[in-house]
């Protein structure tokens, strides 16, 4: 009695997945979605980003408020998926270029830094905020604080300057 063999068609798939991959990924590139343009981030982010540049004096009170409250912030980033607004407020005269918080926010900044650190954390883990601070070139480690005033929305206080 013969045994008959049959060729070894593994190559054959290999080929036909390779065929595949070329003729998809074309396709792919042109349907990325780059973060250039203010109607892609806002569609990403899906909410409205809205920025304001100050100096800390104009805003101590709001921002020494905020850093008091951190501790229940941070379970408030944890819980936010989806806001109506976030606020960037750039409080110019606290970046680091211009030599960091005036003494006040700065004095509040160490009484709080283990919850600023954790608030840091759960900003860069929420796709939401991460993504509407990256959008306006600020980083995390320049956030102080967020405030939660009105349902739907959340002012972000960033010792930094905006983008030029």
């Amino acid at each position: 009695m013969a045994i008959t063999t049959f060729p070894d068609t593994r190559w054959l798939h290999m080929i036909a997945a390779t065929a595949f991959l070329a003729a998809t990924v074309p396709q792919a590139a042109l349907n990325a979605q780059g973060l250039e343009g203010p109607d892609t981030v806002d569609r990403i982010i899906g909410s409205e980003v809205g920025q304001e540049e100050t100096n800390t004096a104009v805003e101590a009170g709001k921002v020494a408020t905020a850093i008091d409250r951190t501790r229940e912030n941070i379970g408030a980033v944890r819980k936010t998926s989806k806001l109506d607004k976030v606020d960037i407020v750039f409080l110019t005269d606290a970046a680091r270029t211009e030599g960091g918080p005036p003494p006040e926010i700065e004095t509040k900044v160490k009484e709080h830094q283990e919850d600023i650190a954790e608030l840091r954390k759960e900003i860069e883990a929420n796709a939401l905020l991460f993504n509407a601070i990256d959008s306006r070139r600020v980083l995390t480690e320049d956030v102080l604080a967020v405030e939660f005033d009105d349902p739907g929305k959340v002012v972000i206080y960033a010792a930094a300057k905006p983008p030029s």
